[in-house]
């Protein structure tokens, strides 16, 4: 099933529901959960259940444009940094300390950080940033993790770590104001529940960059090439850590702009993922 938020074609404030991609059902008027912290905190086979039992019923409304909002109430978004060989070679060559990506991308304990709190997610069609003191800047294309109050996968999303690379490449201290601000990640369309993807460890990641209409920057990747495990992940977010809404976890990028780069005002980031679908953002430059 697909879980989201949406809005109405009559306004209002978002809804939670589940869709097959041309109607919404707002779960709770089905019986359901009504949100997505609520769900979260079920154990995952009871709201497999649940959604399973609740599909048939509720009223559908037709998805209209700008319908799906970010797929996210009250929780957390975590990231992994250097899970796969291209992001750790990126970081190396933007960084002076080099040796700092070398030795993470190979040792037990994975770089884990918090990326953003809901206010800052955007959601499908929703403008994504660049911060105004940075000059060099990229999308990061990746899987999400999400995950239940316990530690479960429930599903997966799209995710877009924006990243000053020239804030971070300065020192590495600095990490927190390369991935922490206002619009600095995206989330959607929708989360793909756990019994959908037959093999998440396993699937095909897509990056365009537009600019003016045009394609500026293509690539793909798949995260098959993942240096780490979901679990390993999973395993040390978990530690020493509680999430009473549940979390969400991005799982690192494969995918790098060259060095010459860098978002701009004005340009459009897609990411798609197999079995899940595309996120589509404009990019904005905060003053």
């Amino acid at each position: 099933m697909s879980l989201c938020y949406f809005v109405a074609d009559g306004g209002g404030e978002p809804r939670f529901g589940w869709t097959d991609g041309e109607r919404v059902v707002a779960l709770a008027e089905a019986g359901g959960p009504p949100s997505l912290a609520a769900a979260l905190r079920m154990p995952v086979g009871e709201l497999l259940e649940t959604l399973d039992r609740v599909k048939g019923g509720g009223s559908p409304v037709n998805l209209g444009d700008g319908a799906l909002r970010a797929p996210i109430d009250q929780q957390e978004v975590w990231a992994a940094g250097v899970t796969y060989l291209r992001s750790r070679d990126a970081r190396m060559e933007e960084s002076a300390q080099k040796d700092v990506y070398d030795r993470v991308y190979d040792a037990d304990r994975p770089e884990l950080f918090l990326k953003a709190t809901p206010h800052r997610v955007s959601g499908p069609g929703e403008p994504i940033a660049i911060r105004a003191d940075s000059g060099w800047d990229v999308p990061e294309p990746e899987l999400a993790l999400v995950m239940d109050v316990r530690g479960e996968v429930v599903g997966y999303t799209i995710g877009n770590d924006v990243s000053s690379r020239s804030i971070e490449g300065e020192n590495p201290l600095y990490l927190p104001q390369a991935k922490v601000f206002s619009q600095c990640a995206a989330l959607g369309p929708v989360i793909v529940t756990v019994d959908e993807l037959d093999d998440p460890a396993n699937l095909d990641i897509a990056l365009t960059i537009r600019r003016g209409g045009e394609v500026l920057f293509q690539d793909a990747t798949s995260t098959g090439r993942m240096h780490r495990t979901f679990d390993d992940l999973r395993e040390y977010l978990f530690r020493a850590n509680t999430f009473p809404a549940g979390v969400f976890l991005m799982t690192g990028t494969g995918i790098v702009p060259p060095l010459e780069f860098t978002l701009q005002d004005g340009d459009e980031v897609s990411i798609a993922i197999d079995g899940i679908g595309t996120l589509v953002n404009p990019v904005t430059r905060l003053s």
